[in-house]
């Protein structure tokens, strides 16, 4: 009986998933951003949230639990620095699932899992807007002080005109 047995098995065995993930955490940490099925990417955060949030506390035992996960270096060097900086303020909620589509071979549903602060193009949403630009005419009461604008401006100084030789 499967009685509280909920994780996706990925339809693989205990090993061979855990090294599906780890390998998936590990090239999420390197490149910030992966694109994989929805099932593994959906797997892969409750896999690696967990990790990120012990690399917010950068000690021995932390850098020995994440390593006893990934078996990766650099992987854990780059964890429990660039992204622990930039995860430091934040309560949880470090990966972002974005669904993109079927995957043309087998139709399967396809994913992009990245770090929220990552995302320097989504960071820009967030800030500051200019003022939205419209294709429709403006009324008469906005088009009036463009118009006087060049009005309210000092007139020029002219050069005096050169006497006229005759």
């Amino acid at each position: 009986m499967r009685h509280n047995k909920k994780f996706n098995h990925l339809s693989r065995k205990k090993g061979h998933r855990e090294a599906l993930l780890a390998n998936l955490a590990i090239s999420l940490i390197n490149h910030k951003r992966i694109f994989t099925t929805v099932a593994k990417a959906k797997a892969l955060r409750v896999y690696a949230e967990p990790l990120i949030t012990r690399a917010k506390k950068d000690d021995t035992q932390n850098r020995r639990i994440v390593f006893s996960y990934l078996q990766n270096k650099e992987a854990v060097k780059e964890l429990f620095g660039a992204i622990s900086e930039k995860v430091a303020n934040r309560p949880g909620g470090y990966l972002r699932i974005l669904k993109t589509g079927h995957r043309l071979g087998d139709n399967a549903e396809m994913a992009m899992i990245e770090f929220v602060d990552f995302n320097e193009a989504a960071l820009a949403d967030n800030a500051p807007k200019k003022a939205a630009r419209t294709r429709r005419s403006r009324s008469k009461k906005a088009a009036a002080p463009a118009a006087e604008a060049p009005a309210t401006e000092a007139p020029k100084a002219e050069a005096p005109e050169a006497p006229a030789a005759e």
